[in-house]
C-alpha cells in the first residue's frame, strides 16, 4: 500500500498569495510565536487477519526542518510489532515496522508539537557566481548533486510549455527567476484532490492542466532540472492558521486552522542551500511547511509504504491542529472570554461614574500612518505630503458618512509651527448633538483635493457672494471686490537690476491710481460681517478707493487689509464664556444692519475662486447660534446658484451642542481629534469604528524599524478628560481628583512607561514632572497640599473650589525642562488657562500614551484611566510622593519592574471593587518589551532557561551642534538595553555573564529565577555621549559553573543580521519583522574552554554601581 499525499490529506484547497504583501499585514496571525499540536491519523481495517510485510513510515519531521519541533510521538496499533528508526540515504527519518503475526487492522497516529515562529523564506545569501540565472554548479558540488540533476523524462510537452512561457532567463536575479517559475506552474495548473495513489508525469499534468499538490511539485522538479538546477521532491505537513483579521486585498487564508499532508519542491542554490517552493500556492516554504521526506523521486517519499495479502480494506484518515500556546500579540490581544469580561467591566465602571455624578467625558488624539508607504518623509518626519492628504481625505469622508450626516465639512487651518510657511490644514467634521441637521445637502460640498477645476468657478463665486448679501438683507454696495496689490509687484520689480528684464517690457511706472486700475479682475469678494447679540456689516472705505489685499497666496480671508479700515481700533468685546450649557439650538436668520466702521470689529465673510473651486471663508462667530445661522444662509445661496463650495476660515466656538472631529497632519502621521464620549459604549463603538475606517482607508496603527522592531505610529494616542461643559469637568469640580491622579502616576511609573512610545525621558514629548528636575517632587508636594487645602475650604462652605485653583497651583510644575506647559505628561493648557476662554475648557490631556496597534488595546488603556478616575472620586489619594532617584530609569524600564508595578495597580483597583486582571496587560508587555529569544541550557539533568527581552532606554538630547541650516540638538539613540531572565540557576554555583562580565542578578518572587538589565552601545555615531566607546555587539551570554570553571551553554544576540545582510527597506508586514528579529538571536554560542572565575568576579565588581544595582552597563567595562 502506498497512499498518495492527497489521499490522506483531504480536500482543503491552499490559498493563493496576495498581490500586495503589505496588505496582508493585518490579515495574518502575526506578532509572536504560536505553538500548535498536530495530530495525523491513518487507519486500515482489514476484512480478515492478514500477513503484513514490513512497513516503512516516513512521518517524522526531517532533520532539515526549520520549524522547531518540541515534541514528537508515533503510535502504531496493534501493539505487537517491532520498530526501528533509521535514516535513508538522503538523511530523512524512516521507521521500519515489522508485524510478527497476522493483524486485522493497522492504525498509525502521529502527534507533534511545533513552534510556528515566523520564518522568512528569503533569509539567505547566494554565492556571487549564482546570484543571476543561469549559472553552473562548481564541479565538486555538481557531482554531489547528481541525483537531483538527473532529468525526470524527455517530455516534449514540458519543453513546449517552457517555450510558450518565454520566461526571462538571461541574467535574471535568481530569486526573481524562481518566483516567476513557481508562479507560472501555479497559474497554469489548477489544484485538485486526487485520491488515486501515485504521481502524474509532467506531461499528464500539463496536458490536463490540473493536478494534486504532488503532481505540481513533481512538475516543478522536472522543470527546474531542465534548467540545470538541482531539485528534489518533498512530502510533509502543511499547517495554516486562520488570520486574526481579514486582509484588505488578496485572500485572507483559511477561515479555520487546518493541517494536511502536502508536497512541494526544493531547489539547491549555492550559498542558500535548499530553498522550498510550493507551486500549489505560488509561495516559498515558510514556518507552516514541515518537511517529512525530501528525495530525488516521489517514490522514495511516500508517507507509508508496505504490502499485505489481497484483502478488502477500509481506509480512513484524519488531520487536526490545535493551538496549545499563543503569546499575546497585537493582532489578537484578547480571547473572546477576556474581551467579554473587559466590556462588562467597562459598563460596571460606567455605572459607578453615573451613580457618583462624576460627569466624565473622554476624548483623544489617535494617530495613523500609511499602510503602503513606510519610507517617504511625509510618513516619518514631514507634517504634510500629497499622499498624506489623499489618505486623510478618504478617512474624513468615511468618518463623515458614519458620524456627521447632516453636518458640515470645514477645511480650515490648524496649528502653525516655527519653520513652516503656513498653518497646517485640517478637515473638521461638525454636527449637532441633538441629531438635527446643521447642513442639509452634502452634495453642495466640493473636494478641493480630488475634483477637477471648474471653469465657472469665478462667476459662481461672485454670484454666491451676491446671493449671500441679498439673503442677509444687505445693500449690494456692502459686498466689496478684493484685488491683488500692484504696488507689491512694483516693489518687487524695483528691487531688480537696472533696465528691463531681457525679453520683457519696460519697467512699470509708479502711478498708484494707474497701477490699481490695471488690476481689473477681483481675486475674491468680501462682505464685512460681525456676529454677536446683533449682526452688523461695517461700511468699509479705503484711501485707495478699493479693497486691496495683502500680498501672498493664502485665502482672501487671511489677507484682508485690517489696518486700512478705520483710524480707531475695534472696541474690545467681552470674550464669551464656554462654561455654561447653551439653550436648545433654534435656527433663524438674524437681520443685519450697516454700521460705521469706526470702532467696529474687522471681520468679514469672503468668497473666492481658487484652483477651480469656490471657497467660502467664514468669519469668527461669537456663538453657535450665529455659526448655524450663517451656514444656513450659505447653504441656501449655494443651492440657488447652484454651485459646490469649500468651507474654510474660522471654526465655531467650543459648544457642548456641537460635536467636532478633526483630521489633521502631524510629523510622520495623520492625527484624528475625536469627539468626546460620555459612556463606555460610546467610547467602545467610536474606537472600533475609527480603527476600521482608518484601515479601510489604507492607514495603519503600527510601524516597523529596519531591524524588525515593532513600534507604534510614533505620533501618540493622547487621552483627554473633561466634562460635557467646562462647568461639568470633574477636574474643576473636584481638584483633588487631579491631585490623586498626579500622585498615583508618580508612585507607579509603569503608567508612564508601559504605554509610552520609544522616546522617553526629561527631553521627550511628554516627560514626567519628576524627570530631570530633582526639586520638582518637593515643590509638587507643596502644590498638591495647597490644592487639597483649597478643596477642603470650599467643601466646608458647601461650594465648589474656584476653577483657577488647579491651574495656579500646578501650571509651573507640569512642564518640561524648558518650561513648556504643553510638552508635559499631564497637560493642563486647556483646563483653566488665564490666557483666554478657549483655554478654560476643563480638559486634562494625558500625553504619555503611544498609539496602540489594536482597538481593544486602546480601549483597555481608556478603561484603566476611567477606572482610576472612579476609584479616586470615591477615595482621594493623599499618599506622599516617592523619591525614586536613579531607580526611576532602572526598575521600571525593565519588563520585570514594569509588570510588577502594573500588578500593584491592578491590585489597588480590585481592592476598590474594580475587577481588572493582570493578564489584560500581557499584550502591552509583549508590545513594549518584546521577547527576543529563549535558550535552554544545561540539558535535562539540570535545565536552565535564559530569556532575553527588549527593555526601554531613554534617548538623551545632546548639546547644540552646527548644521547646514543653523544649529540643532541631536537625539542619542546609540545605546540600547535588554533584560535577561534566567530560571533554574543557583547563585552559589552559577554565574551568568554578558560578554564575559557577570551580571548583577536580582531574584524574582519565583525560586531559582533571576533577572538583570544590560546596557550596551549598539551603534557608534560620530556624535553621541561617549563617542569613543566602541560597539559591544554581539552580546554573548553564558551560564557558568563556577566550581568547574566552564560554561554550560549560552546564547548570542546580534544588533545586525549575523550573516551580514543589510536591509534596504523596513519590513513589509509583521511576519517579516518577526523573522528579522528572530534572525538576530541564536540560542547557542557560549565561551569555550576553561574560564578564570576569579578574574570574572573581579570584572563584575569593577562594573557594579550603586546607582543602577540591577543593570550591567557595558560602557563602564574597560575595553581589553
Amino acid at each position: 500500500m502506498r497512499p498518495g499525499l492527497d489521499g490522506i490529506a483531504g480536500s482543503r484547497r491552499l490559498q493563493a498569495p496576495p498581490r500586495n504583501p503589505r496588505a496582508t499585514e493585518l490579515g495574518d496571525t502575526v506578532g509572536m510565536s504560536t505553538k500548535v499540536s498536530l495530530t495525523h491519523y491513518t487507519g486500515y481495517e482489514f476484512a480478515r487477519p492478514v500477513q503484513v510485510t514490513p512497513h516503512v513510515v516516513r512521518l517524522r519531521p526531517a532533520p532539515h526542518s526549520r520549524t522547531p519541533i518540541e515534541a514528537y510521538s508515533l503510535d502504531v496499533s496493534p501493539k505487537n510489532h517491532f520498530i526501528n528508526w533509521q535514516q535513508d540515504p538522503f538523511g530523512n527519518w524512516v521507521a521500519r515496522i515489522v508485524f510478527p503475526e497476522r493483524i486485522d487492522h493497522l492504525k498509525i497516529t502521529v502527534s507533534l508539537v511545533a513552534d510556528l515562529m515566523v520564518i522568512n523564506p528569503f533569509d539567505f545569501f547566494i554565492e556571487e557566481y549564482a546570484e543571476r540565472f543561469p549559472f553552473e554548479y562548481e564541479p565538486g558540488l555538481k557531482a554531489d548533486l547528481a541525483p537531483y540533476l538527473r532529468p525526470v523524462d524527455d517530455s516534449e510537452a514540458a519543453g513546449r510549455w517552457l517555450d510558450e512561457l518565454n520566461l526571462p532567463a538571461d541574467g535574471v536575479p535568481m530569486v526573481q527567476f524562481l518566483a516567476a517559475l513557481n508562479s507560472a506552474v501555479h497559474r497554469d495548473v489548477a489544484y485538485d484532490v486526487r485520491m488515486e495513489p501515485g504521481v502524474q508525469t509532467p506531461d499528464e499534468t500539463l496536458a490536463r492542466a490540473i493536478g494534486s499538490c504532488r503532481d505540481s511539485a513533481w512538475l516543478l522538479v522536472s522543470l527546474l532540472r531542465r534548467y540545470g538546477l538541482a531539485a528534489r521532491f518533498v512530502s510533509g505537513y502543511l499547517v495554516q492558521l486562520a488570520a486574526d483579521q481579514a486582509a484588505l486585498d488578496g485572500p485572507s487564508g483559511p477561515a479555520q486552522d487546518f493541517t494536511d499532508l502536502h508536497a512541494w519542491t526544493e531547489v539547491y542554490v549555492p550559498g542558500a542551500g535548499w530553498i522550498g517552493m510550493d507551486p500549489t500556492s505560488a509561495l516559498f516554504a515558510g514556518e507552516g511547511h514541515i518537511p517529512l521526506s525530501a528525495t530525488p523521486h516521489p517514490s522514495s517519499a511516500a508517507p507509508i509504504e508496505g504490502a499485505t495479502e489481497p484483502v478488502e480494506v477500509t481506509f480512513s484518515f484524519a488531520n487536526e491542529v490545535l493551538r496549545v500556546h499563543e503569546d499575546p500579540r497585537t493582532t489578537k490581544p484578547y480571547t473572546d472570554p477576556q474581551w467579554q469580561r473587559i466590556d462588562a467591566l467597562g459598563l460596571l465602571v460606567d455605572e459607578r461614574l453615573q451613580r457618583n455624578d462624576v460627569r466624565l467625558t473622554m476624548g483623544g488624539e489617535p494617530t495613523f500612518v500609511s499602510l503602503d508607504d513606510a519610507t517617504s518623509p511625509q510618513w516619518n518626519t514631514d507634517a504634510d505630503g500629497e499622499h498624506k492628504r489623499e489618505l486623510a481625505d478618504g478617512l474624513a469622508e468615511r468618518l463623515r458618512s458614519t458620524y456627521a450626516r447632516g453636518g458640515v465639512v470645514h477645511r480650515g487651518q490648524g496649528k502653525w509651527y516655527p519653520g513652516e510657511p503656513l498653518p497646517r490644514w485640517n478637515i473638521a467634521l461638525q454636527w449637532r448633538t441633538d441629531g438635527q441637521a446643521l447642513w442639509n445637502d452634502p452634495s453642495l460640498f466640493a473636494n478641493p483635493w480630488r475634483e477637477d477645476a471648474d471653469l465657472d468657478a469665478p462667476a459662481n463665486a461672485e454670484l454666491l457672494a451676491r446671493t449671500v448679501t441679498t439673503l442677509l438683507g444687505l445693500p449690494a454696495r456692502q459686498l466689496l471686490p478684493g484685488y491683488e496689490d500692484p504696488l507689491a509687484a512694483l516693489s518687487a520689480e524695483l528691487r531688480e537690476p537696472e533696465g528691463a528684464r531681457p525679453g520683457a517690457a519696460e519697467p512699470i511706472a509708479a502711478d498708484v491710481r494707474a497701477l490699481d486700475e490695471s488690476v481689473r479682475t477681483p481675486t475674491g469678494w468680501v462682505l464685512p460681517l460681525t456676529t454677536g447679540q446683533e449682526w452688523t456689516s461695517p461700511a468699509w472705505r479705503f484711501r485707495r478707493g478699493r479693497l486691496v489685499l495683502l500680498p501672498g497666496t493664502s485665502a482672501v480671508g487671511s489677507r484682508l487689509p485690517l489696518d486700512s479700515i478705520a483710524w480707531t481700533d475695534p472696541q474690545d468685546s467681552d470674550e464669551p464664556s464656554y462654561f455654561d450649557e447653551g439653550p436648545p439650538l433654534e435656527p433663524g436668520i438674524r437681520s443685519v444692519s450697516v454700521v460705521d466702521p469706526e470702532g467696529a470689529l474687522t471681520t468679514a465673510l469672503t468668497v473666492e475662486a481658487r484652483e477651480g473651486q469656490v471657497h467660502v471663508f467664514l468669519p469668527p462667530t461669537r456663538s453657535l447660534e450665529a455659526y448655524a445661522d450663517l451656514l444656513a444662509v450659505i447653504e441656501e445661496a449655494a443651492r440657488r446658484v447652484p454651485c459646490r463650495i469649500v468651507l474654510e476660515g474660522y471654526a465655531p466656538p467650543p459648544d457642548s451642542r456641537l460635536n467636532q472631529l478633526i483630521v489633521t497632519p502631524d510629523p510622520g502621521v495623520i492625527e484624528v481629534n475625536v469627539q468626546p464620549t460620555q459612556t463606555w459604549s460610546q467610547l467602545r463603538d467610536l474606537t472600533v469604528t475609527l480603527y476600521e475606517d482608518a484601515r479601510q482607508s489604507r492607514l495603519a496603527t503600527e510601524k516597523f524599524d529596519l531591524d524588525g522592531l515593532h513600534t507604534g505610529t510614533g505620533g501618540g494616542n493622547h487621552i483627554t478628560l473633561g466634562g460635557a461643559q467646562p462647568a461639568d469637568s470633574p477636574l474643576l469640580r473636584r481638584p483633588d481628583l487631579l491631585a490623586s491622579l498626579i500622585t498615583y502616576w508618580q508612585r507607579h511609573p509603569s503608567l508612564s512607561y508601559l504605554f509610552s512610545g520609544r522616546f522617553i525621558g526629561p527631553t521627550s514629548q511628554a516627560p514626567r514632572f519628576d524627570e530631570g528636575r530633582p526639586e520638582a517632587v518637593y515643590e509638587m508636594e507643596i502644590a498638591l497640599q495647597e490644592v487639597r487645602r483649597q478643596m477642603a475650604l470650599a467643601t466646608a462652605e458647601g461650594m465648589h473650589p474656584s476653577p483657577w485653583v488647579v491651574d495656579r497651583a500646578l501650571r509651573h510644575l507640569l512642564t518640561d525642562l524648558t518650561g513648556n506647559t504643553h510638552r508635559a505628561e499631564f497637560c493642563i493648557d486647556k483646563l483653566y488657562s488665564p490666557d483666554s476662554s478657549r483655554g478654560r475648557l476643563g480638559l486634562l490631556e494625558l500625553r504619555g500614551f503611544e498609539m496602540p496597534p489594536h482597538p481593544q488595546l486602546a480601549l483597555v488603556q481608556a478603561l484603566l484611566v476611567r477606572s482610576l478616575v472612579s476609584m479616586f472620586w470615591d477615595a482621594p489619594l493623599t499618599a506622599p510622593l516617592v523619591r525614586w532617584g536613579t531607580r526611576l530609569h532602572e526598575d521600571f524600564l525593565l519588563p520585570e519592574g514594569a509588570t510588577a508595578d502594573i500588578a500593584e495597580v491592578v491590585a489597588d483597583l480590585r481592592a476598590h471593587g474594580i475587577e481588572f486582571e493582570e493578564e489584560w496587560f500581557d499584550a502591552f508587555t509583549e508590545f513594549r518589551f518584546p521577547r527576543i529569544g529563549l535558550a535552554s541550557i544545561g540539558g535535562s539533568h539540570s535545565p536552565i532557561t535564559l530569556e532575553l527581552r527588549q527593555a526601554i532606554e531613554p534617548w538623551h538630547v545632546l548639546g547644540e551642534e552646527a548644521t547646514a541650516g543653523g544649529t540643532a540638538r541631536y537625539v542619542d539613540s546609540s545605546v540600547e538595553r535588554v533584560q535577561v531572565k534566567v530560571t533554574g540557576v543557583d547563585r552559589r554555583v552559577h554565574l551568568v555573564t554578558c560578554n564575559s562580565v557577570p551580571m548583577p542578578l536580582t531574584p524574582t518572587d519565583v525560586p531559582g529565577e533571576y533577572f538583570a538589565g544590560v546596557r550596551y552601545r549598539a551603534w557608534q555615531p560620530w556624535s553621541a555621549l561617549h563617542p569613543s566607546i566602541e560597539v559591544h555587539a554581539p552580546l554573548t551570554f553564558d551560564v557558568i559553573d563556577a566550581d568547574a570553571g566552564v560554561s554550560l551553554g549560552g546564547a548570542t544576540y546580534h544588533v545586525v543580521h549575523p550573516g551580514g545582510r543589510s536591509y534596504d527597506h523596513p519590513p513589509v508586514n509583521a511576519n517579516e519583522a518577526e523573522a528579522r528579529r528572530a534572525s538576530r538571536f541564536e540560542p547557542r554560542g557560549h565561551t569555550a574552554g576553561r574560564i578564570d572565575v576569579a578574574a570574572l568576579r573581579e570584572r563584575g565588581r569593577r562594573a557594579a554601581t550603586l546607582d543602577y544595582p540591577h543593570t550591567l552597563d557595558l560602557r563602564r567595562v574597560p575595553a581589553e
